[in-house]
């Protein structure tokens, strides 16, 4: 797959994809023209580090876990950062669902006072 199909498919710039690739995130075999040419399997692979990043994980941190992901294997420190990672966004997730109960109360309130008012 072409690096612009890649991008159409997956909803990534085109720049984006080229960091991935200049980050370690991505790899590419190239054509005889010089050409990037990726595996079905990074579409997956893309939708994933969209998906780490989004969740507050940095480039870094996703390089260093990413090959458990290939290969189902991870040493010690890498599980601990797995682990590390899950229990944080974990906590963002709780924080995030209360801010989201509390904006329910405030429309509600809000909701029932303009009802009150007509």
């Amino acid at each position: 797959m072409r690096i612009g199909q890649l991008a159409r498919r997956s909803g990534v710039s085109v720049r984006a994809l080229r960091y991935y690739e200049e980050q370690r995130l991505l790899e590419s075999a190239r054509t005889p023209g010089g050409q990037r040419d990726y595996p079905d399997e990074a579409l997956e692979r893309v939708q994933l580090i969209q998906d780490l990043f989004a969740a507050g994980l940095s480039s870094r941190t996703v390089v260093e876990l990413l090959p458990c992901v290939s290969t189902g294997v991870a040493t010690p420190a890498m599980l601990d950062q797995l682990i590390v990672e899950r229990d944080r966004i974990a906590a963002r997730i709780e924080d995030l669902t209360r801010a989201k109960t509390k904006l329910g109360r405030v429309i509600e309130n809000v909701t029932a006072a303009n009802v009150a008012q007509d």
